[in-house]
């Protein structure tokens, strides 16, 4: 596994890696504080809040913990959310995407079928994965069946395993989706996004 930031181009959307350029836009799609309502640092409802937190993610990134992205709709150009490959376990080939949100607008739309395609293509294609997992707060009932609709199977729940900012104890759900299962899991996103296309890259 040879991590490094990377481009990762779609039809609907394109992963660009997360930099500090990308904080006036995020910051304008983040004002819908419903977005960090099941997040671990809080809402994010200000320029500089916004730039506190892509400064931390790239803090995990030079540390080899985290792979943070910047998603750009491509028919505005401009940034509409975050997405990002973390707990990188480079020994064990496994990792996580998480840390996922768009602006409202985006919500619910092809975007973010196509950015987990992006990335699971990659994590198992050219990262050579044996597992990918995604994991969601056990009150967020939307995400869970977001989840299980692009082919992830629920493990189980870990409970009170994180203290949020409201001081909340949150269990979060685990679910993965191992090598072996993997070309049926990209076949029903493929349908779903009713196109094929191999997801190429740039450094």
């Amino acid at each position: 596994m040879d991590i490094h930031p990377v481009t990762l181009p779609g039809r609907a959307a394109r992963l660009e890696p997360l930099s500090e350029k990308h904080v006036a836009d995020l910051t304008v799609a983040g004002q819908d504080q419903s977005i960090w309502r099941h997040m671990p640092y809080g809402p994010i409802d200000n320029e500089d809040r916004m730039r506190w937190l892509v400064r931390e993610l790239l803090g995990r990134q030079a540390h080899g913990a985290d792979l943070p992205f910047a998603v750009i709709q491509l028919e505005t150009g401009q940034a509409v959310g975050m997405t990002r490959y973390m707990d990188i376990q480079v020994a064990h080939r496994g990792l996580e995407i998480g840390g996922t949100w768009y602006s409202p607008a985006c919500q619910r739309t092809a975007v973010n079928t196509e950015c987990k395609y992006m990335l699971m293509t990659y994590a198992f294609e050219t990262f050579q994965c044996i597992r990918v997992q995604l994991k969601t707060d056990l009150r967020n009932e939307r995400s869970q069946k977001a989840i299980e609709r692009i082919g992830a199977v629920r493990e189980g729940v870990l409970r009170n395993n994180l203290i949020m900012p409201d001081g909340y104890f949150r269990s979060s759900v685990y679910f993965s989706v191992l090598a072996a299962e993997w070309p049926a899991v990209k076949a029903k996103l493929e349908e779903k996004l009713g196109y094929q296309f191999a997801v190429a890259s740039s450094q």
